[in-house]
Parts: structure tokens; sequence; C-alpha cells
């Protein structure tokens, strides 16, 4: 089985050279799939690097709105995502139709959209925003009033810690709000020192039992940063291989083995294989809502 996973990520190198391509790998990805990565982060972080990049093809190891962002900001690239069901729950709460609807109820307000939506939702919205700079977007718009899609418990967040009040969309993420309080509480019964890192996508609640609230790109660097030994973490499980690879001398424990997100483990290293072997399966935004969307994903790096 070794030498077949041998097999599979030498043949993966071999083929990325052959196509110029680069792989940008979620912090929530398999363990042997982050070990493969050329750019290992969190949303914003890989948003970045697909601005940047000179490869010619972009292998995205995450869900599907991430490569459609990687599309957005690069259109003349090839962009593959290996499993095309690799989807996200929160992104399919809400629609271009229904945010159209919503922005006639509420005339003149500005569409803040987190990335983990759909390009088609991003075209409808002013500016974008990730985990790790929802305050900094919100506050960078003053006193306009604000629609927050999709996710309510980042909205809520971001909203406290700017004092701006906000109109939210009722989404959320599934894994996310699978940490609960109790579960946090139980954690640091076992391990009194440990400090808690929790993701903004998580409930009200459980944030307020949190030592700090901060993007995946966030727990990596206080992780490294901190002279806390022991490290509760409150995301989807995914992050844990890279934080303990990362910082050996220091111990992350979980909240629960039930944030894990079963799209986030869709793509292996067979499927980023065939990926490359086959140019398949191409992300493609129609013209005019990537331009659209571009606009908002534009300002939002500018920010950034």
């Amino acid at each position: 089985m070794a030498d077949r996973k041998t097999d599979i990520v030498g043949e993966i190198m071999e083929l990325k050279k052959q196509r110029n391509a680069v792989i940008l790998v979620h912090n929530y990805q398999r363990p042997e799939v982050q070990d493969i990565a050329d750019f290992l982060g969190d949303s914003l972080e890989l948003s970045q690097k697909a601005a940047k990049t000179d490869a010619d093809v972009i292998v995205f190891c995450g869900v599907n709105f991430m490569a459609e962002t990687a599309y957005i900001v690069n259109p003349k690239k090839v962009v593959l995502l290996p499993d095309m069901d690799a989807g996200c729950p929160m992104a399919d709460m809400i629609t271009a139709e229904s945010l159209i609807a919503r922005k006639k109820e509420l005339p003149g307000v500005t569409v803040v959209c987190y990335v983990n939506s759909t390009a088609a939702v991003k075209a409808e919205s002013d500016i974008c925003c990730t985990s790790a700079n929802a305050v900094e977007v919100v506050r960078s718009l003053g006193d306009k009033e604000i629609l927050f899609i999709p996710d309510a418990y980042l909205g809520q967040w971001a909203a406290e810690k700017t004092g701006h009040k906000m109109h939210l969309w009722p989404g959320y993420c599934p894994t996310h709000v699978r940490i609960s309080a109790n579960d946090i509480l139980e954690r640091k019964m076992e391990f009194p020192e440990a400090v808690v890192l929790v993701h903004p996508e998580c409930l009200p609640e459980a944030k307020a039992v949190a030592d700090a609230v901060l993007s995946t790109g966030g727990m990596i660097r206080y992780a490294r940063e901190s002279s806390a030994k022991e490290m509760i973490i409150g995301t989807e499980i995914g992050i844990i291989y890279r934080l303990q690879k990362e910082n050996p001398g220091k111990n992350f424990i979980p909240v629960t083995m039930k944030a894990t997100c079963p799209n986030m483990k869709r793509t292996t290293l067979e499927k980023v294989l065939w990926s490359l072997q086959k140019m398949e399966n191409r992300i493609i935004v129609p013209e005019d809502i990537r331009l659209r969307a571009f606009s908002a994903v534009e300002l939002m790096l500018a920010i950034s």
C-alpha cells in the first residue's frame, strides 16, 4: 500500500511538471493530499495564491466554490477540481435568485458575500470576504447598510466585533454547528491548561467559551507563535494534521470528531492523479457572471 501511494505521488509530481501545474490544498483536506500541496492554506490564502500564480494549470483540492474563485481570478488558466461532487452545503443555502429577491426588499443595501458561495451569488454581491478578513471587510464599509450572506454565524461575529448592525442570511456550516459549547467545556475539563481556538462559523455559544476566534489560517499562525503547549481546536478536524506536523512539540485536541466535512474528504491522491491525466474536471464560470463576481473578489483581495 505504501509503495502504491509512493507511485501515485511520483506520477502526480511528474504530470504536474509536464502540465506546469500548481496544486492548491485547503487545510481541511486529507493528510496525504496536504502532503502534495504547493500551497496549503485557508480560503483567503488560496485565493491570493490563485490570483498570483504563473502556472498554466491550477489543481484545486478543496470544494467547488473554491475552484470557481480560482477561475474567477484566473480565467486564462485551466482550473481542475479532482471531484465534482465536492460541494458545500452552506453555499447551497443561497441562490442568485433568492439574493436578488432579498435585495429588492432592502433597496440600496451593500451585500457582503462570504466566499463560501457560488460564482452566481458572488456576481450579485458588492464585496466578498473570508473568515480571515470578514471583520476587516465590514469595517471598510463604514456606516453602509449591510446584508451579510450566507453564514449567519460569521456575520453575527463580524457584527459583534465591529458594532455594525447587519441583516443576516440564515445560512450555516453543518460541520461547524456540530461543535457545541458543552463539547468545548468537556475538553477543557480534560485539558485544563489548553487554549481553546474556534472558527467564527461556530455557534455563538461555542465562540463565547473560546479563548480565541480564528480562521484556519489564524489558527496556524497562533499555534506557531503561541507559547501554549496544548490547544483545543474547534474547526474541521483535517487541520489537526497540519497543526501537529508543523508544531511537533505541542498537543492539538479536536473539540469533537463529529466536526468532519465529508465533502472536504472526497479528494484523494487517485482523483488528483486522474484529474491531471485527463485534464478534468475543468471549472469554467460564464464570462458575464465571472466579471461581476471578479469585482466582488477583487475588492476583497485589495483590502486584504
